[in-house]
């Protein structure tokens, strides 16, 4: 009966997070609203917020679901490169894409990643840890990251390229299209 319950939960999730990713992709972050989530994914506004107590969380909980995507694409489909800093530039160059093809989607997301809303830390933190273990991953795909000595800085300033890059195409700073190129560009310098 608990695998059952939890099964249905995820379900559950499942649909609450598809129905504010298609609303975003719809309208953007604003289209997000808690009773058209609601609506969409057939649950009654009551769970909905059971889950998720706000747009942002919800928001957030569908970036954690496409970094979890991420990290798991790029075992099915490893990164191209002999050394590091081309198989990182060939990660962050495919998630810029993909974060590309979705522009309203991320923006919302993106959005969501800047609320101080306390009860969104715990996702915000899920969502760093995996964008860092992809990162890191990919820097020790052949196996040699000693060669690196402070690998845990690399990742941090890496990633804090990566928000910055978001923050400048979400705000209309650079077009679509450049993120991947900078991406690529500081993990070259960084790691060569």
């Amino acid at each position: 009966m608990t695998g059952t319950r939890a099964a249905e939960t995820a379900a559950r999730k499942e649909r609450l997070i598809a129905a504010a990713t298609a609303l975003a992709a719809e309208g953007g972050y604003d289209a997000v609203q808690m009773r058209d989530v609601a609506a969409r994914a057939e649950v009654a506004l009551g769970t909905l917020y059971r889950h998720y107590a706000s747009k942002d969380q919800l928001l957030l909980a569908a970036m954690a679901q496409q970094a979890a995507t991420l990290r798991e694409r790029l075992v099915q489909r490893p990164p191209a490169g002999d050394t590091p800093a081309e198989r990182v530039s060939d990660v962050l160059r495919r998630a810029s894409r993909a974060l590309e093809r979705s522009p309203r989607v991320s923006k919302a997301m993106f959005t969501a990643m800047s609320t101080s809303e306390d009860d969104a830390a715990p996702l915000k933190q899920e969502i760093d840890t995996t964008l860092r273990a992809i990162i890191a991953d990919v820097i020790d795909g052949d196996g040699h990251c000693n060669e690196y000595a402070d690998l845990d800085g690399i990742v941090r300033v890496l990633g804090s390229v990566w928000f910055a890059e978001l923050t400048y195409w979400t705000n209309g700073v650079n077009p679509s299209g450049t993120m991947g190129d900078h991406l690529a560009a500081a993990a070259q310098l960084l790691l060569d």
